[in-house]
């Protein structure tokens, strides 16, 4: 494949590598993970950062989206090309007061960000690659129950999470009830609905169709799946945003004064390629392909008797948010969540313009709710 193509994707070449060491992160070796398979993974180490003071009582853990880190607040820097993703909501006297909360963000197993992943060494030296073990929710899950016990926290006072990281939440308020004292749930679901498996399924076959995917053994090549990835996020950033979202900041605009007949690009183009290229530039394809995998796996009620079952084990007291333009994440399965969860009350329904980003976006709606809940 040449370097420019009609789709304008970008000329990167050069397999994927992290960027700078970040001088905020930090690192918890946990041991090995068993997984839900059978598999081991052996030697995990969590990264990680963390906000305020730790008093016993008041940790509250943060769980990152799909392609997030833990760069949940601060400015940007080595490392964090743009400040937190939630930087108006957590910190000293924000909603999340990281003068009286204790506030842990770690990256998922699995990830590029300085957790165990497939571009980490192997036992023997080597990249995983192709080799890392499938996983899923549970054993995400897992590894961060034991993230937890190595960095000293008994008891979550809250588990935040929007999106996979309210996969996440959920699965800790069922697997460890006794740990998790309060529970916000955004934009997230039950299990992964058929559209959610479809359109990731099919972004992970466009990365796996790029001829530098080598069977996911790139990382020693001159180039990796970068153009397989920028597509395969241009795919979902599409499904993150509303339809009205987009037809009121793009509609028919041109991004350049040629015809689109002529080579000329429509603005609603240049902005999914924007996106489809910053996130070639950041993140491994092969940790998209897992985490996304693993998200397919989600399903409360696998193996305890069904979703109204696994939801009613819930102690935690319970937010649930849903954003009302949310088009991958209706607000109908937050609705059900906040039915059959014991102590979930009322839907709380965010109003946005930006679909299902807008857990990420709209701070002051949301910074209510997690005060509330915190309170």
């Amino acid at each position: 494949m040449s370097s420019t193509t009609t789709l304008g994707l970008p000329p990167v070449t050069g397999a994927w590598r992290e960027g700078d060491p970040v001088g905020s992160r930090k690192f918890l070796s946990i041991g090995d993970v068993q997984l839900e398979s059978g598999d081991t993974i052996p030697d995990v180490t969590i990264a990680y950062e963390s906000w305020g003071t730790y008093t016993g009582d008041n940790a509250v853990l943060v769980l990152h989206a799909l392609t997030g880190d833990t760069h949940v607040t601060g400015p940007a820097g080595p490392g964090h090309p743009s400040p937190g993703w939630w930087d108006t909501l957590i910190g000293p006297g924000e909603a999340i007061d990281t003068e009286r909360h204790f506030v842990v963000s770690a990256n998922i197993l699995g990830g590029c960000q300085g957790t165990t992943g497939p571009a980490s060494n192997a036992p023997d030296g080597r990249p995983w690659g192709s080799r890392f073990p499938a996983i899923t929710v549970r054993d995400q899950v897992s590894a961060e129950a034991a993230f937890s016990d190595a960095l000293g926290v008994d008891v979550w006072h809250a588990v935040i999470g929007g999106s996979a990281g309210g996969m996440r939440g959920l699965e800790w308020a069922i697997m460890h009830p006794h740990r998790v004292e309060r529970l916000f749930l955004l934009a997230t679901c039950a299990a992964a609905s058929a559209q959610q498996v479809a359109l990731t399924a099919t972004q992970n076959d466009i990365v796996r169709a790029d001829p530098f995917f080598a069977g996911g053994d790139y990382y020693d090549a001159d180039r990796g799946p970068t153009q397989g990835l920028d597509l395969a996020r241009r795919v979902a950033h599409i499904s993150y945003r509303s339809e009205a979202e987009l037809q009121e900041r793009f509609g028919r605009t041109l991004q350049d004064d040629e015809l689109v007949a002529a080579g000329g690009r429509f603005a609603v183009e240049s902005y999914l390629q924007h996106h489809g290229t910053k996130l070639a530039g950041r993140f491994d394809a092969n940790s998209y392909l897992l985490l996304g995998a693993a998200m397919n796996s989600h399903d409360v009620g696998r193996g305890r008797g069904g979703v109204a079952a696994a939801l009613s084990q819930i102690t935690a007291r319970t937010t649930v948010a849903g954003i009302d333009s949310d088009r991958l994440y209706p607000l109908h399965e937050q609705q059900e969540l906040a039915d059959q969860i014991p102590d979930a009350g009322d839907l709380a329904v965010v109003t946005s313009l930006h679909g299902h980003d807008g857990f990420l976006v709209e701070h002051e709606q949301v910074g209510r709710l997690a005060a509330a809940l915190l309170a």
